[in-house]
């Protein structure tokens, strides 16, 4: 369980960032070079590639490096951690709001 969390934690804090989102967002088009990937943003490299080992910590990207290219690559599989994690807390909130609904319609 504590190895799930903290998965889930790195797949959040991936997604916390625009930049790292809109990377993502790029990404679903194809894979990219860093250096195409950083062209939008007005960093330098070195701050750039913090947000590409953010990404790949949490799963969402995978990196190959041929001659002095790095070429990034989706993973979809983090998005289907998230879509669970958010399934379960739906189940839970509608749960309550029954009971709120139940508790609210027979209080006559």
């Amino acid at each position: 369980m504590a190895q799930q969390t903290a998965h889930l934690d790195d797949v959040f804090q991936a997604l916390s960032d625009p930049t790292r989102r809109a990377v993502i967002d790029r990404l679903g088009r194809g894979p990219a070079s860093v250096s195409e990937l950083a062209e939008p943003f007005d960093m330098a490299l070195p701050s750039f590639m913090k947000h590409v080992r953010v990404l790949e910590q949490g799963g969402w990207i995978t990196t190959n490096k041929v001659g002095r290219v790095r070429t990034c690559t989706l993973d979809a599989t983090p998005f289907s951690a998230v879509e669970s994690w958010l399934q379960h807390q739906q189940e839970i909130w509608e749960a309550h709001t029954d009971r709120l609904e139940r508790f609210v319609t027979h209080q006559e």
